[in-house]
């Protein structure tokens, strides 16, 4: 059953290559979204799939990529939205 995850990650998330980070293991992982940054720091991820996968990018999202200094991470479910792709919002 397709899932939607709200993911919001905050600390050292954004020009460390976060998002790009995460549209590989999303697309590895596959998942269907997008990540983006927010003008408070923090970086969005909206992500739908099988909940295995989405429980898998969250725990990745603690970690991120190596010059990332992640704080916290919180997701809710949502509505799905039938992505066609994963990838960076501007």
């Amino acid at each position: 059953m397709r899932t939607n995850f709200t993911i919001l990650v905050s600390g050292k998330v954004q020009g460390v290559f976060y998002r790009a980070s995460t549209v590989e293991k999303a697309v590895e992982l596959g998942l269907k979204g997008y990540a983006q940054n927010l003008p408070d720091g923090r970086v969005l991820i909206e992500a739908e799939g099988d909940i295995e996968s989405l429980q898998k990018l969250v725990e990745w999202c603690k970690k991120g990529p190596p010059r990332a200094v992640v704080k916290e991470v919180s997701f809710s479910e949502s509505e799905v939205k039938n992505y066609p792709d994963f990838s960076v919002r501007r």
